[in-house]
């Protein structure tokens, strides 16, 4: 296959990708060992689709959907699931459909919605990123556009339940990643959380270590250093938005094959070993914003 080009939102707060959707679809591509060019960008009109993320392919034109990208990689022999059992499929649909439902719209209120960190994080973050004068109204449109997505469900009950599930391996099915660990590394970026955390920092230091070589291991002193007594509420924000910046993201299987119920996932524990990892792309590059 020829290489296809992906077109992401740039990474910051340890994150290869500060987007949600772009998250998943790199954490899939890293997993499958898609051979993809990789342009990191703040300004979505770069793109081919004018959004992001975009996949530009050779034959099939542009794609702009995660769950597009990603069926568009399984047909092209990059898959991530080919070793699931049927049950474990069935749980990956489970899974996604609850990440979608209940912890998305948590994550959209709190980075789009909440007046302070809209204003002081990511208003500001999306201003500084996109060129001039997109940098005036780029912000309020994305804004626009997550308010249509915000439904009025709370993420609380399921933020619970993520705390007390087990990891026995590295990956949810064993020591190999499948489709679910990209779409939970795409939502949970939760610190507060140590499985989790350990979780999300596992698959960083895998398969991005570039991004992530300080990671969730970091700790944050819970004491202000002298003379910074007043900027301690603005940076327990930004250090919130890095928290839950990974949580909000399009549902590639259940978008495809409905939503899947479950009461609970029973998970073996299996011996650890460590995964062989496989390369993105070795053209991968870093787009400067220097248009104004």
């Amino acid at each position: 296959m020829a290489t296809s080009q992906l077109y992401c939102w740039e990474g910051d707060w340890d994150l290869p990708s500060v987007d949600n959707e772009c998250l998943i679809v790199l954490a899939y591509a890293k997993f499958a060992g898609a051979p993809l060019k990789l342009h990191k960008i703040g300004n979505p009109w770069r793109s081919p689709t004018g959004s992001l993320p975009a996949l530009k392919t050779r034959k099939n034109g542009s794609l702009s959907q995660p769950s597009d990208i990603i069926i568009h990689l399984r047909k092209q022999k990059y898959n991530a699931d080919f070793d699931l059992s049927a049950k474990e499929e069935a749980d990956t649909l489970a899974f996604i459909s609850l990440l979608e439902e209940k912890l998305m719209p948590a994550l959209v209120y709190t980075r789009w919605i909440d007046p302070k960190n809209y204003v002081e994080v990511t208003r500001r973050w999306h201003a500084k990123h996109a060129p001039f004068p997109l940098n005036f109204f780029l912000p309020g449109s994305i804004q626009r556009q997550q308010l249509e997505r915000l439904r009025l469900v709370r993420g609380d009950e399921e933020l619970t339940a993520g705390e007390e599930l087990e990891l026995y391996c590295d990956f949810f099915f064993g020591d190999s990643p499948s489709p679910l660990d990209s779409f939970v590394f795409g939502y949970l970026h939760l610190k507060s959380l140590d499985n989790l955390s350990h979780f999300c920092s596992n698959i960083l230091a895998l398969y991005f270590p570039s991004e992530g070589r300080e990671g969730f291991s970091r700790k944050v002193s819970s004491q202000p250093e002298g003379g910074d007594a007043d900027n301690e509420p603005g940076k327990r924000r930004k250090q919130l938005l890095s928290v839950l910046v990974a949580l909000g993201a399009m549902l590639s299987y259940a978008l495809l094959t409905g939503i899947v119920a479950i009461q609970h996932v029973k998970q073996e524990a299996l011996d650890h070993r460590s995964p062989g990892l496989t390369s993105l792309s070795s053209n991968e590059e870093e787009d400067e914003e220097d248009e104004g």
